[in-house]
């Protein structure tokens, strides 16, 4: 079970085997809603960050990260948390061979949207 007091999704990854983060293992899931595998399925593509010859699939486990890692550490700047999210990176990639280098903009854009969302959900 992920030890959600760590003070880092890479930090959750590193000392506990049993869990996985890629695009198998049930980590992803846990703030994982199918709204969003629905919005980055539909506008991945238009992102600047895209390569034309890359599909959805190879971008997904980069949402889900920063998806799942602003569920936990939005109310840090990113700034903050994106030296511990590189860090993170191998674990999280599941299966995917990409760089940190080449995912962090899309990791960052689910990143954005959901601290954006939880923003506006709690402003009255």
């Amino acid at each position: 079970m992920a030890d959600f007091t760590k003070g880092s999704a890479a930090d959750m990854a590193a000392d506990n085997p049993g869990v996985n983060m890629g695009t198998t293992g049930s980590m992803h899931d846990l703030h994982w809603e199918a709204v969003d595998d629905e919005y980055w399925r539909a506008n991945y593509a238009s992102r600047p960050y895209v390569h034309a010859d890359r599909s959805y699939e190879y971008y997904r486990p980069a949402f889900q990260y920063g998806a799942h890692s602003a569920t936990h550490h939005g109310h840090r700047p990113w700034s903050v948390v994106e030296a511990d999210l590189a860090r993170g990176w191998t674990a999280a990639r599941g299966t995917s061979t990409s760089t940190w280098d080449e995912m962090k903009h899309a990791a960052r854009d689910a990143w954005d949207r959901v601290v954006h969302r939880e923003h506006h959900s709690r402003t009255p």
